[in-house]
């Protein structure tokens, strides 16, 4: 049975559309729970990492390379080091392991 491509905007556009309307019409007062507030505190980061973690060692060659630059990047980011200088050392690791293993 195939369906139209229009059939499928359409419900897409309605699910994201209730994602989006539904929490603004259904909570009108400020959120009181702590643990409400810190489960919807901490939501961003880890859709973030949840996204970009295995991408990480999917997107290079070797996945080797990737946890290496996955686990320099961590150590940089423990230290405080900027998010420019974590993002350029693990594209160097990448680049390095690359040329080493290959």
């Amino acid at each position: 049975m195939e369906h139209s491509t229009l059939s499928y905007l359409l419900v897409m556009s309605a699910v994201t559309l209730a994602i989006r309307i539904l929490p603004l019409t259904l909570i009108r007062k400020q959120v009181q729970s702590p643990f409400l507030k810190s489960f919807l505190y901490y939501v961003p980061y880890v859709t973030l990492s949840v996204m970009t973690f295995p991408a990480m060692t999917e997107a290079t060659q070797s996945p080797v390379s990737g946890y290496c630059a996955l686990l320099a990047g961590l150590g940089l980011a423990w230290w405080g080091a900027s998010l420019f200088k974590v993002a350029a050392a693990c594209c160097a690791v990448v680049f390095l392991t690359e040329m080493v293993i290959c």
